[in-house]
């Protein structure tokens, strides 16, 4: 009876014949992770900026209702304080959406520095794994082509 080949022997000793260089792969995780934790800086620190805003934002609001509630004698201080009430809120509006705007745009620059920095580092590392794989791979296969 034919005995089935042993595929996994052959394979451990194909993939043995193919130098592995480990060294490029720690580069490249590291590089990975370094981009994580940049761009995790970058968006925890938009995220306290626009909390601090917002909290600011709501702070400013309720002093204005504050000055709303009050009691008025006069009728017709009511309506004023509503009118104030409104074109303050307005106003206050248009330049906290102005300041959420600038952590975007900072946010949006930053990344972009970031990305464009590290797709030229990748594209340096992949280079020099390439080039390397394949010295590597030249090397191997004259090694294992017979001498004439």
């Amino acid at each position: 009876m034919a005995k089935t080949q042993d595929y996994t022997a052959a394979f451990k000793d194909v993939m043995g014949s193919f130098p592995v260089d480990t060294k490029a792969m720690e580069e490249m995780f590291k590089s990975q992770t370094t981009l994580a934790e940049k761009m995790s800086t970058v968006s925890i620190d938009a995220a306290q900026k626009s909390t601090e805003l917002s909290a600011k934002w709501a702070q400013d609001t309720l002093g204005k209702v504050q000055a709303l509630t009050a009691a008025k004698s006069d009728p017709s201080d009511y309506a004023k304080s509503m009118t104030d009430f409104a074109s303050a809120s307005a106003e206050s509006a248009a330049e906290q959406m102005a300041a959420f705007a600038e952590i975007a745009k900072s946010v949006q620059t930053q990344t972009l520095e970031m990305m464009m920095s590290a797709g030229k580092d990748m594209s340096e590392d992949m280079t020099k794994v390439a080039k390397k794989a394949s010295d590597d791979m030249t090397a191997a296969a004259k090694k294992a082509t017979p001498a004439k």
